[in-house]
C-alpha cells in the first residue's frame, strides 16, 4: 500500500519533523516493513507491506492510528459535521441478512464546482488519479484516507428504491470496467426495480455510473461481510480498491461516518445541496469480549510483564481494558476485527511494547519427546530391512493420469472418486490407486537406460473409493526385474524372470512374514515387447497392504543353523518339460520324491529353447545339491536320489534331455 507521509502528519501531528528513514524503522518495528521510498508534489511516499488480517491499517488513518499508539501520542481530529437522518427519498431494502446487515445513504443535488487541486495531487502520489467529477474523486479520497469504501450513483438513471439481495440464475451486470458479467446466485449485488446495477463492496455498474451530465447522486457507505466480498470478487476476477478493504473486515461503525464526510465533501467542493440522508437496518453487534490472563504475556515474553503496562498499550489501541484477579477482559475496538484470540492480545502488547525488549534466550525444554507413532515404526523398519536385502527405496507421485489408471493395477472400482476437483493438470488428476503402476515406470527407464538388474520398493498411501468414501491405505510395493550375472566370460548370465528368481523373491517374502495367502498379490512383470524382444528384462513384483504385515521385533537376530564339515555333491538334470509347465509343480514333485534325504537345494539355473528341441519342448536344466551333517556321501547313493527325482518328474511328464 502507499502512504504519502504528508497525509499521514495530518492525521498525526507527532509525526511532524520526522526524517523518513526514522519513520521507516517504526512502520518496520510495527510490523509493517517498508519496501520503498519514492517522491510525489514533493512529499515522500512510501510503499508499505500489510499483511492480510489488518484491514484496519489500509488507509493513512489506520496506519496513523497504530503509529500513534506506539509512540503515546494522540490523532489529529476528525474534522466531521454530523447529519441528522430525515426522509427516506427513496426505499432501501435489505434482504441478505447477516452479509448486508447496514446500509447508509444521502440524495444530494450537485452544483457548480471542481475537486480541490491538494485533492488530486493526493490522489496523483498515490496512483489513483483524480477522474475530474467531484463525487467521484471524493469517494476515491476518503477510500485512502479513512479505508471505508463508498460509492456514488446518478440518482437520475435509478430505477424506484435500491435493494440488497442476492443475484437470481439468470442475471447479467455491465462493471464500470465495461465488461458484461453473468452473476450466479452467490453473488451479493444492489439492485433497483429494473435489475442489478452493482456488484456488494467490489464495483459499481456501468448503467448508473457518475458522469459530467450528472446533477442528483445518491451515496453508498455500507457494510458487507469480507467473506462474500473476497468469494465474488475472486469469482469474478477482479481486485478493486473496495473489495481488497471489504474482503479483509471493514469498521462497521465508520459506515455512518464515512457517508457524513462524503456529503461534506461534496458540499465544500461542488457546492450540493443534501436533499436528505437516511439509513436502513442495523450495525452489527460488538464483537465478544477476550479474557486474557497476564500469565499467557509473561509466557508468550519470556520474562515478567507489568499488567499496568500492558492494559495502558491495550488501551491505546482502543481497547477498552477491565481488569481482574488473574487477568484482564478485553474489548477490542470496532476496527480491529483481527483480535479474537487471548493470544492476539498478547502479541499486540509485545509489539507495542518493542519486540527488541524481548530477551534474546532459548526457552527451557522441558517435557519429553513425544513417541514416535508405531506405523511410522513399522515403515521405517520395513524399509531397513528391505534396503539390507539390496533393494533400493524409490518415491513416485501420488496423483497419475486417469487414462493410465484403466491399464491394470486399478484397486477400488471408482476411479472418479478419487479425481481432483483442481488439478496441477490432466496428468496429475487422479490419486493413485496402486503403486505399481509408477514403480514400474521407473524400472523400466533404468532398464532401457542399460542396467542389469533393478531392485525397488516403495512404502507409500494408495487410495481406494469405497461407499464411506475416500479411504487411504499404506502400502509395500516391491519391482524387482533385470539380469545377475555375466560380468566375465567364465559366469553365465541368469535371468530374473525365471523360476530362480522367483524362488529367491519368494523365500525373502516369507521372511518378511508375507504369510501363503498374501502371495497371490505376487506376480510376473515385464516390458513391453519383452517375449519376442530384449533378453533378461523381466522380473516379479508384489503388492500387499503394510496391514497384512506382521509388526518387525525391535532387534533382528538370526538363529544360528548347524552347518556341516562334509563336502556337499551336486547334479545336474536336463529336462525336457512343456512350454505350459509350471515350475512350482515340478519343483514341488521333485522335493517331495527326496523326502528324508539330506537334500539342500533344488532349483532351475538355465533355460533352453531352440529349434533343434522337439516342438512344445523347452529344456530346464535342474540343480540338486546334497550334503550330510554326519558323513560323506557316496556316489551310489546319490546316483539313487537323483534317480528317484527324475521318476517323480516324469509323472509330471518331463522326460531326460538326450
Amino acid at each position: 500500500m502507499l502512504i504519502e507521509t504528508k497525509a499521514l502528519t495530518a492525521e498525526l501531528p507527532a509525526l511532524e519533523g520526522m526524517p523518513t528513514a526514522e519513520l521507516c524503522e517504526l512502520l518496520a518495528g510495527l510490523g509493517f516493513p517498508v519496501d520503498g521510498v519514492d517522491t510525489a508534489h514533493g512529499a515522500p511516499v512510501l510503499e508499505v507491506d500489510i499483511t492480510a488480517n489488518r484491514g484496519d491499517a489500509q488507509s493513512h488513518r489506520g496506519m496513523a492510528r497504530d503509529l500513534a499508539a506506539k509512540l503515546g501520542a494522540g490523532l489529529a481530529p476528525l474534522a466531521l459535521r454530523p447529519l441528522a437522518e430525515g426522509e427516506a427519498l427513496l426505499p432501501v431494502r435489505l434482504e441478505a441478512g447477516a452479509e448486508a446487515p447496514y446500509y447508509a445513504t444521502a440524495l444530494l443535488e450537485l452544483g457548480a464546482g471542481a475537486t480541490p487541486g491538494a485533492v488530486q495531487a493526493f490522489l496523483g502520489a498515490l496512483g489513483a488519479g483524480a477522474k475530474g467529477l467531484p463525487a467521484v474523486d471524493a469517494s476515491n479520497e476518503l477510500l485512502h484516507r479513512y479505508g471505508h469504501p463508498t460509492h456514488a450513483f446518478d440518482a437520475d438513471r435509478i430505477r424506484g428504491g435500491l435493494t440488497v439481495r442476492w443475484a437470481r440464475e439468470g442475471e447479467t451486470l455491465v462493471t464500470l470496467d465495461g465488461v458484461a458479467r453473468k452473476l450466479t446466485p452467490r453473488d451479493l449485488l444492489i439492485a433497483d426495480e429494473g435489475g442489478p446495477i452493482a456488484l456488494a463492496g467490489v464495483m459499481g455498474g456501468d448503467g448508473t455510473k457518475v458522469s459530467a451530465a450528472t446533477r442528483r447522486v445518491l451515496l453508498e457507505s455500507a457494510f458487507f461481510d469480507a467473506r462474500t466480498v473476497r468469494a465474488t470478487a475472486h469469482r469474478h476476477g477482479l481486485h478493486t480498491d473496495a473489495s481488497h478493504r471489504f474482503g479483509r473486515g471493514a469498521d462497521p461503525r465508520m459506515a455512518a461516518v464515512a457517508r457524513d464526510l462524503l456529503v461534506q465533501r461534496l458540499e465544500d467542493w461542488a457546492q450540493a445541496r443534501l436533499l436528505s440522508a437516511w439509513s436502513a437496518g442495523a450495525l452489527p453487534r460488538a464483537a465478544a469480549a477476550v479474557v486474557l490472563p497476564w500469565a499467557m504475556v509473561d509466557r508468550v515474553a519470556g520474562e515478567a510483564v507489568d499488567p499496568m503496562e500492558a492494559a495502558a498499550l491495550l488501551q491505546r489501541l482502543g481497547c477498552e481494558v477491565t481488569d481482574g484477579p488473574l487477568g484482564a477482559t478485553v474489548l477490542p475496538p470496532s476496527w480491529r476485527s483481527d483480535l479474537g484470540l487471548p493470544e492476539d492480545l498478547a502479541e499486540e502488547v509485545l509489539r507495542l511494547r518493542g519486540y527488541e525488549r524481548i530477551p534474546s534466550a532459548l526457552p527451557p525444554l522441558e517435557s519429553s519427546p513425544q513417541p514416535l507413532a508405531p506405523e511410522y515404526l513399522k515403515r521405517r523398519k520395513l524399509a531397513s530391512r528391505l534396503a539390507n536385502l539390496g533393494f533400493f527405496q524409490t518415491v513416485t507421485l501420488g496423483f497419475g493420469d486417469p487414462l493410465e489408471d484403466q491399464e491394470g493395477h486399478a484397486m477400488g472400482d471408482r476411479p472418479e472418486a478419487r479425481t481432483l476437483r483442481n488439478p496441477l493438470g490432466e496428468d496429475y488428476s487422479l490419486m493413485r490407486g496402486t503403486l505399481l503402476r509408477d514403480l514400474g515406470k521407473v524400472a523400466r527407464v533404468n532398464l532401457e537406460r542399460g542396467a542389469k538388474e533393478v531392485r525397488l520398493f516403495e512404502i507409500a498411501p494408495v487410495y481406494t473409493a469405497g461407499p464411506e468414501g475416500l479411504r487411504e491405505t499404506w502400502t509395500l510395493a516391491l519391482v524387482w526385474a533385470g539380469t545377475l550375472g555375466g560380468d566375465d566370460p567364465l559366469t553365465g548370465s541368469r535371468r530374473i524372470g525365471d523360476p530362480e528368481g522367483k524362488s529367491y523373491l519368494l523365500g525373502m517374502l516369507r521372511s518378511l512374514g508375507v504369510g501363503e495367502a498374501e502371495l497371490g498379490a505376487f506376480r510376473r512383470w515385464a516390458l513391453a515387447g519383452w517375449e519376442g524382444g530384449t533378453k533378461g528384462q523381466a522380473g516379479w513384483q508384489f503388492e500387499l497392504p503394510l496391514s497384512a504385515l506382521p509388526d518387525a521385533p525391535d532387534r533382528v537376530i538370526p538363529k544360528f543353523v548347524p552347518f556341516s564339515r562334509f563336502p556337499a555333491v551336486e547334479r545336474d538334470l536336463s529336462l525336457l518339460v512343456g512350454l505350459d509347465q509350471a515350475y512350482g509343480a515340478l519343483e514341488g514333485a521333485m522335493v517331495a520324491a527326496l523326502a528324508g534325504t539330506p537334500l539342500q537345494d533344488l532349483r532351475c539355473v538355465d533355460v533352453f529353447r531352440h529349434k533343434s528341441l522337439p516342438q512344445g519342448r523347452q529344456a530346464w536344466l535342474m540343480r540338486l545339491r546334497f550334503q550330510a551333517m554326519d558323513r560323506t556321501l557316496t556316489g551310489e547313493e546319490v546316483d539313487a536320489w537323483v534317480l528317484s527325482s527324475l521318476n517323480a518328474a516324469k509323472c509330471l511328464g518331463a522326460d531326460l534331455r538326450g
